[in-house]
C-alpha cells in the first residue's frame, strides 16, 4: 500500500488502496444492500463517523465516489449499487479497485 503522502508530499492526496477480487453478498430482506468485502490489507482506517471512509471505487470498470465502512466485527464493506453491478448479485465475483485519501 502506498504511503499517506502523495507525490507532492501533501496529506489528503488520493492514494492507491488496492485491487482485488471479491464475492458480492446481499443482506437479507426487501431492499437489502449488496456489498463487496474489502480485504484487511487494503482496508483504509475509518476517518468519519460510523466507521466510514470516503473512497473512489472501481468495480468491473465502473468508477464512482462512495464510502467503505467497518462493521463491528472489523470487516470492511464496499456497497455496490445496482447501476454499478448490473446483472451481478449475491455470490458473483467482481474485480474491485479502491483509492482513498489519508486525512
Amino acid at each position: 500500500m502506498a504511503s499517506g503522502r502523495g507525490s507532492n508530499g501533501k496529506r489528503g492526496v488520493p492514494r492507491y488502496g488496492g485491487e482485488f477480487t471479491s464475492e458480492l453478498f446481499t443482506y437479507p430482506g426487501k431492499g437489502g444492500w449488496t456489498f463487496a468485502t474489502v480485504p484487511e490489507r487494503f482496508a483504509p482506517s475509518a476517518t468519519q463517523g460510523w466507521g466510514r471512509t470516503p473512497v473512489e471505487a472501481t468495480v468491473d470498470g465502473t468508477t464512482w465516489n462512495t464510502s467503505v465502512w467497518r462493521e463491528r466485527s472489523g470487516r470492511t464493506l464496499l456497497p455496490v449499487p445496482r447501476h454499478v453491478r448490473g446483472a451481478k448479485g449475491h455470490g458473483d465475483s467482481v474485480r474491485v479497485r479502491i483509492a482513498f485519501s489519508s486525512l
